[in-house]
């Protein structure tokens, strides 16, 4: 049925090979976006979300939905080129290709052209995504870091952490708050261009 998916090996501590399917944008059927811009890797941060709507997915054929409802959304509601994240990532395990490794996003300003956006698709306020789903994020991460994409030394956000917002929701929050590469706010800094004004995200030390 999904003849566009794609199979990247990743890694698992155990050392157990485990599959990485990423259905690219072909595979969700996609409106082609009306621009993009090229973005510089390896990026320093990954950042987290959550759809909040839709809901969450536990199927391909919902995740597929997902997927075009949220560009809908963004290009249509929004004005965007495009849906904003560079991942959609659904309970059925599948990680979706939104704008992709080497595209800036349209997810966190001040960070779309310095990060990956990853939309874990549900809403996590009060419960966690099933394991499936945040093992998929860890292995696209992990993906991403090994094939070049993200910086060995990510720091690992909520959106929460550079918008006044509640994504990813309080509960996906809490759980990536206890990842290794998780980062806490420090100080505020002018980008050399001075156009963007970053803060800078150091990693939690664990007690």
């Amino acid at each position: 049925m999904y003849t566009f998916l794609f199979c990247f090996a990743a890694f698992l501590a155990t050392g157990q090979m485990s599959e990485l399917v990423v259905v690219p944008r072909e595979g969700w059927h996609a409106r082609p976006p009306t621009a993009t811009e090229p973005m510089a890797n390896p990026v320093p941060f990954v950042i987290t979300h959550h759809s909040y709507i839709p809901p969450a997915c536990h199927t391909p054929e919902a995740c597929v939905q997902s997927m075009q409802t949220m560009q809908d959304m963004h290009q249509l509601q929004n004005g965007w080129n495009d849906i904003g994240y560079s991942f959609g990532v659904g309970g059925d395990g599948n990680a979706y290709e939104g704008r992709g490794w080497s595209k800036v996003g349209a997810h966190a300003p001040k960070y779309n052209n310095i990060s990956i956006g990853i939309c874990v698709i549900g809403d996590w306020t009060k419960e966690l995504p099933p394991e499936n789903q945040l093992n998929t994020v860890h292995k696209l991460i992990a993906f991403g870091v090994e094939k070049g994409y993200i910086r060995e030394d990510y720091k690992l956000l909520g959106h929460r952490q550079v918008r006044d917002t509640e994504c990813p929701g309080d509960r996906l929050f809490e759980e990536i708050s206890t990842w290794e590469h998780f980062g806490v706010k420090g100080e505020r800094r002018q980008e050399n261009n001075g156009v963007e004004d970053n803060k800078l995200f150091f990693f939690k030390h664990k007690s």
